[in-house]
């Protein structure tokens, strides 16, 4: 996997994960919502751990600054 999730990037997508989690376990968000916020929160994290995104791949966006200068 070619690496395609920058630093900013990473901070932003852990932050906002953070955020979904707090909200579903203090009990603000919860059902159907609250599952799809988990969910979309661990996707978050995941693709931060491994700086990369199946979704930036397919419309072709790179926000990793080492990856671009080897192109």
């Amino acid at each position: 996997m070619v690496k395609n999730v920058g630093t900013t990037d990473k901070i932003i997508r852990i932050a906002i994960a953070v955020v979904m989690l707090v909200l579903y376990f203090t009990n603000v968000v919860t059902g159907t919502l609250g599952i799809v916020a988990l969910v979309a929160a661990g996707i978050m994290v995941f693709t931060s751990l491994f700086s990369f995104c199946g979704l930036y791949t397919l419309i072709g966006v790179n926000t990793c600054p080492l990856e671009q200068k080897k192109t």
